[in-house]
């Protein structure tokens, strides 16, 4: 028997462990299984790849990232305190 250590994030471990706790497994034999199949496909057994994502998806990912959709932006702050004395 060989020993395999990995640096793997702490939330992402516990999430995994959750899974194959839930699956009746755990991580030994998941990587056991994995290993194997690399030896018997000579290859990752399965995809790897950058995610599609559609135009309505990535613009909503950049409105986010730009703060917009979430709030309105102001350029004039009386403007901004108007709206929020009709919030009351």
């Amino acid at each position: 028997m060989a020993t395999i250590n990995v640096n793997v994030d702490e939330k992402v471990k516990e999430q995994a462990k959750q899974t194959l706790e839930y699956l009746g497994t755990n991580f030994t034999n998941v990587i056991n299984m994995l290993l194997r199949q690399i030896i018997l496909t000579e290859s990752i057994p399965f995809e790897v790849k950058i995610p599609k994502l559609n135009a309505e998806t990535v613009k909503a990912i950049e409105d986010t990232e730009k703060g917009m959709g979430l709030s309105k932006g102001y350029t004039d702050l009386n403007e901004m305190w108007r709206d929020l004395e009709k919030e009351d």
